[in-house]
């Protein structure tokens, strides 16, 4: 079995993780050709090849509020489609996989004007309405659907054709990577600064979404009430983001939150999140995050926004909190509990780790995959 996982972001973020993850599992019964735009994607090659991945980069304009990549994308999309179309016909594939969610229409098409079966993979639950209105004018050429959450079907759900065969199947997080007890080097200088602080982090691209108006206020909130709070935000900044990013730093000051570390981007996150007494998902904005599944198979306790499919995992109370969107208030209150109390962390976190490895582990969501392309394969098939 040949299968073409497309992808017109080359940008490292969940979807590029699991494609690259669920590739090298199922390696050795399952051919798997990563095709990913030439812009951004250093990283995403970089992962393809340490992992043993074919991948082609091709010129693939994206869609974007920069009106200089939004006129490219006006421009080339048609040439780009029909570029497509030929390496699908070329390639003897027996599946495309468009990943990367609703507007990724590209990959669709081509794989459509090349005669394959195409599995269109959505992971998202909040897109602008002209996009939603593309998607429910495209969404009838795919011939099945995968959903990252039970919250991306539901969002979906009232725009597509009944009748086409649909599969929930989370991010996956590789359990025996992410170990509680590891030894993992790197940061040391960093993490040397926080001893014998409570630290509370968030990972995760800088982007509105993510919601980190409401992780900056709670820590305001959080500083009122105790001390020796230290707040730490993993992820890049890319350029698009720069503005927001510049706002959030306005947002430290005008609070006086001098005690939040904003340290960029990481290829490896462990060694941080290991240092993590209490991880915080502070979106407005999830499907299946993959950096609540870390933080999870890391044994922390999780305080969530109530977005995505993270209450199937969290359940708040056992093994977490959750807690609804922008109320930072209560992010604040339950990290006071968690603070002042260490068997509550320890507990949350075993529970969280124990959800992982039996719903969330890569073997799990691989053989979901598997069975998903099966399945296909055969529709297309008869």
């Amino acid at each position: 079995m040949h299968i073409a996982n497309i992808i017109e972001d080359g940008k490292a973020g969940g979807p590029q993780v699991r494609i690259v993850a669920v590739a090298i599992a199922l390696a050795a019964r399952i051919k798997t050709t990563v095709i990913m735009p030439i812009e951004n994607s250093a990283g995403f090659r970089e992962k393809c090849e340490n992992g043993g991945i074919s991948y082609l980069s091709l010129h693939l304009t994206r869609i974007t509020k920069e009106w200089r990549i939004a006129c490219r994308y006006l421009l080339f999309s048609t040439v780009e489609i029909l570029h497509l179309m030929t390496v699908f016909r070329r390639g003897n594939f027996d599946l495309i996989h468009v990943s990367g969610g609703s507007w990724q229409f590209k990959g669709v098409l081509a794989g459509k004007l090349a005669g394959q079966t195409v599995l269109w993979h959505l992971n998202d639950t909040d897109m602008p309405a002209f996009i939603r209105r593309l998607f429910g004018f495209t969404s009838h050429l795919a011939d099945g659907f995968i959903f990252a959450s039970e919250r991306s079907r539901a969002y979906y759900s009232p725009l597509m054709r009944k009748g086409k065969p649909e599969f929930v199947i989370p991010a996956p997080v590789d359990t025996t990577f992410f170990l509680p007890g590891g030894y993992y080097p790197g940061d040391e200088d960093i993490i040397a600064q926080w001893d014998g602080k409570f630290v509370v982090g968030t990972i995760g691209n800088i982007n509105p979404v993510k919601g980190l108006e409401g992780f900056i206020t709670a820590a305001a909130l959080l500083n009122e009430r105790m001390e020796g709070v230290q707040f730490v935000v993993v992820g890049p900044v890319y350029r698009n983001q720069r503005l927001y990013f510049e706002s959030l730093k306005r947002l430290c000051s005008q609070l006086q939150v001098e005690n939040i570390h904003f340290v960029g981007g990481r290829s490896d996150v462990r060694p941080l999140l290991k240092r993590f007494d209490a991880y915080v998902c502070s979106s407005r904005a999830e499907s299946s995050p993959i950096a609540v599944w870390e933080s999870m198979a890391m044994a922390k306790p999780v305080v969530s926004t109530d977005v995505g499919d993270v209450p199937i995992y969290i359940r708040d109370g056992l093994n977490g909190f959750i807690v609804a969107i922008d109320e930072p208030r209560a992010i604040a209150e339950r990290l006071e509990q968690l603070s002042f109390d260490e068997q509550m962390r320890f507990q949350f976190g075993a529970e969280a780790r124990n959800t992982a490895v039996r719903q969330l582990d890569i073997k799990r969501c691989a053989e979901l995959h598997a069975k998903a392309y099966a399945s296909m394969i055969d529709l297309g098939a008869s």
